[in-house]
């Protein structure tokens, strides 16, 4: 007995695999008690929702002639650490966004924190200059969005509702045909999926989702296991990361700020700009002594004395971000310690980079 390719799949708790039921496929479970089906894990929280608190693992002065915090930056530093949020319109790609940012700021560097296909809105961050070394770091932070999607009958609500619930959690999907990665069957956590209001066909919901969920997809298998079939009628994407559609602003708004500069006001466009520090806000930070910081710019590693406080939420091999006593940003580094151990360690290696960020220079050499 074969099983239709495109049947869909969750993964439930303890690694074991059940396909759902959809009328015309076959469900089967693997590996799974009934007493099971009624203790599946709860989805992990969106990044944002997490709470994370300060340890003070040691005491240090700092020279406040060195560095600058990022409210303090000139105009120029400003642009060349700084994260445009754009409200993108239906009809052009992520990419002609990036390249009307480009030829309207006249810069050379500029790069996305996530792809937005043409039809589909929202926020989209545009790194600025020397902000597009933390791309990465955007590119792997979560996403919410509110779609509408449209059945292809008429479903009762609370069907419609339980079925949503059932893609909480850790789902496999394959990308559909049209996108721009590989169309291998991959793992995504849904972390939360709101029922907003609907009326028969058309449905609008928001949902949390890790980086990289396909919602076009994720419509087309709720519709699958509804009987009749659905599909994305409309998306919009109101939060990348750390950043949501309040703080986005448009190109027409670029554009006047942009001109409002030519005129001798500068103010209007430094206020659009986030500082680089802002994307990096959902990762655990780790501040360090002065005289450490010039030594990680060349791209040494972080060793446990030169730490003065941290956030808890470090996991081994996670990303973090290694901070200033002035809140600036110095380098991206992989943890080879979690939270736990930096506490209780006196010696050692904490993280090791993965990219540097501050310029070498910017702090004295201290050995």
């Amino acid at each position: 007995m074969s099983l239709s390719a495109t049947s869909i799949l969750r993964r439930e708790s303890r690694g074991t695999l059940r396909v759902m039921n959809a009328p015309g496929f076959i469900c089967i479970i693997l590996k799974e008690s009934d007493a099971h089906q009624d203790a599946i894990e709860m989805p992990e929280r969106p990044a944002w929702e997490i709470k994370r608190t300060v340890t003070v693992k040691a005491e240090d002065d700092y020279d406040r002639g060195l560095g600058m915090p990022p409210e303090e930056r000139s105009f120029q530093q400003t642009i060349k650490r700084g994260v445009l949020v754009i409200d993108k319109v239906p009809g052009p790609t992520s990419h002609e966004v990036v390249a009307w940012v480009k030829k309207l700021m006249e810069i050379e560097g500029v790069g996305h924190g996530g792809t937005l296909d043409p039809k589909v809105t929202g926020v989209l961050p545009v790194c600025l200059e020397e902000s597009t070394k933390i791309v990465q770091a955007l590119l792997d932070s979560g996403k919410e969005y509110v779609a509408v999607m449209r059945t292809h009958e008429d479903v009762a609500e609370d069907q419609l509702v339980k079925t949503l619930k059932m893609f909480e959690g850790e789902i496999f999907q394959r990308p559909p045909l049209r996108s721009a990665v590989s169309r291998r069957l991959r793992t995504r956590t849904i972390y939360r999926i709101d029922y907003l209001e609907g009326d028969g066909r058309n449905w609008l919901f928001r949902v949390s989702c890790q980086s990289g969920t396909y919602i076009r997809k994720l419509c087309a298998d709720v519709g699958e296991v509804l009987g009749g079939g659905a599909h994305m009628h409309e998306l919009r994407r109101v939060r990348s990361g750390p950043f949501t559609e309040d703080q986005a602003v448009t190109l027409y708004d670029l554009a006047d700020a942009l001109d409002l500069r030519s005129e001798g006001d500068e103010a209007p466009l430094k206020k659009m700009i986030r500082p680089i520090e802002d994307a990096l806000s959902l990762l655990p930070h780790v501040w360090v002594r002065d005289s450490a910081v010039e030594a990680l710019c060349t791209g040494a590693q972080l060793a446990v004395p030169g730490i003065l406080r941290f956030e808890s939420g470090i996991e081994a091999k996670g990303l973090i971000a290694v901070m200033t006593q002035r809140d600036e940003a110095v380098a991206l580094m992989k943890a080879e310690m979690d939270d736990g151990d930096i506490t209780k360690a006196e010696h050692g290696i904490a993280a090791i980079p993965e990219r540097v960020i501050m310029h070498r220079g910017t702090y004295p050499k201290k050995w």
